[in-house]
């Protein structure tokens, strides 16, 4: 996530949408890789073209939901042919289920988040667009409907372990930076991810989950922050996670807000002596590096072209020490202005498609339930409106279904 300060913000995507591209109409999962490719059940290349749909914040439930239905929203996401969604959790979630008694209803998740009076009225407004939720519904539950509404209309389904404590990310001082700050407890978070692939063994469009969210710098008392802890720490949470759940994808991401992944396409060493290396793998297959970025003030498609290839997409070529699939989970821009014409927007629509790999822009979501502090936080970034109810931007949507069309196509 997106817009700090550290981060750029970005632009955006012209095109025409084209008929041309076909509907998904069937789960065809598990998937698995080959060399820069993702495969389905079927043997097709697979590329996802999707969104972010946040679930990590203080009330631990995808948001959005007091203002329109899952269906609604799901079918939104289908009608500018997406074929996929990032969904995002938070390990505490997984903590209460595990330490606390079980998992909390989501009418005491927004009374925590948002206050007695707050919460209650943003409930009943919950259950009244979604009547199939009440009283005794728990957080994991609301995952669950979404999951299968997905699979109802024929999208996939990718976890991503955003924060260990819900809440917005991400900053150098959440404490959710690095392996051991204040809320990043290792144990936990490995235990949190097995926990979710294998609960999400009963959504047949899973298909993917990413280990975590941009790691960064900051943490204290945490462990070093260098290439050498993250293979001790990732490595371990990969295998713990294919045996869990041995069909889903794993996705690794890289340091400085997962804009680095350098040296997991390179084979370089990583300190004392480590390297990644596909060849130590049992399930090489469901590897995937994911990148993230966020560059609102790029002039230069060629500098941007030549930063992103280094900084891992070049794992996709033919020369790569680590041949493998990268897939952009993160990037997005202002949906309330003209940046989805400018250079970034233009370059990215360009490079994705003509290095046929997938992508999830930032962020379906209006409006957030509540973000850092503030309760119904407008997201000006959202493609949705602040009530869920249409597009922020027609014309801006009108660019993204250009870039879904040329990034299916090829």
């Amino acid at each position: 996530m997106k817009a700090t300060a550290l981060f750029f913000a970005v632009a955006a995507l012209p095109a025409v949408f084209s008929a041309a591209v076909p509907s998904i109409s069937a789960i065809n999962a598990p998937f698995k890789t080959n060399k820069q490719w993702i495969v389905d059940s079927t043997g097709k290349n697979f590329t996802y073209a999707g969104v972010n749909w946040p679930g990590a914040g203080e009330v631990m439930i995808p948001e959005g939901l007091q203002y329109a239905s899952i269906a609604s929203i799901v079918s939104k996401i289908k009608s500018i042919r997406m074929n996929s969604v990032r969904l995002t959790f938070a390990i505490e979630m997984i903590d209460d289920i595990k330490d606390n008694g079980g998992d909390v209803t989501i009418k005491n998740a927004f009374n925590k988040a948002l206050g007695s009076t707050n919460g209650t009225k943003v409930y009943q407004q919950v259950i009244k667009n979604n009547p199939q939720f009440n009283d005794k519904t728990t957080r994991v539950q609301v995952f669950d409907a979404i999951a299968a509404e997905l699979n109802k209309q024929g999208l996939y389904v990718h976890l991503d372990n955003h924060m260990s404590k819900g809440a917005w990310c991400c900053g150098s001082g959440d404490g959710n930076t690095w392996f051991g700050d204040t809320y990043y407890n290792v144990n936990n978070w490995k235990r949190g991810l097995q926990y979710m692939a294998e609960h999400g063994k009963q959504w047949p469009n899973l298909v993917s989950i990413g280990l975590r969210n941009e790691f960064r710098s900051g943490a204290k008392n945490g462990l070093p922050y260098n290439w050498a802890t993250w293979y001790d720490q990732v490595i371990p949470a990969a295998n713990l996670v294919n045996q869990a759940n041995p069909n889903i994808l794993i996705f690794l991401s890289g340091l400085d807000y997962d804009t680095k992944m350098e040296p997991i396409a390179t084979g370089a060493d990583l300190g004392n002596g480590k390297k990644f290396s596909l060849s130590n793998f049992s399930y090489a297959d469901k590897l995937v590096i994911e990148l993230h970025n966020y560059q609102n003030d790029a002039t230069d498609c060629g500098s941007m072209e030549s930063g992103l290839w280094n900084n891992g997409f070049r794992a996709t070529g033919e020369k790569a020490a680590n041949r493998m699939p990268v897939v952009l989970t993160e990037f997005g821009f202002d949906q309330s202005g003209s940046d989805y014409t400018k250079t970034y927007a233009t370059c990215i629509k360009k490079l994705m498609p003509q290095w046929k790999t997938g992508w999830m822009v930032w962020v379906v979501s209006g409006s957030y339930y509540i973000r850092s502090g503030t309760q119904d936080y407008e997201e000006t970034w959202g493609l949705l409106n602040h009530n869920w109810s249409g597009w922020r931007s027609q014309n801006a949507i009108n660019a993204l279904q250009g870039m879904i069309d040329a990034s299916l196509k090829g």
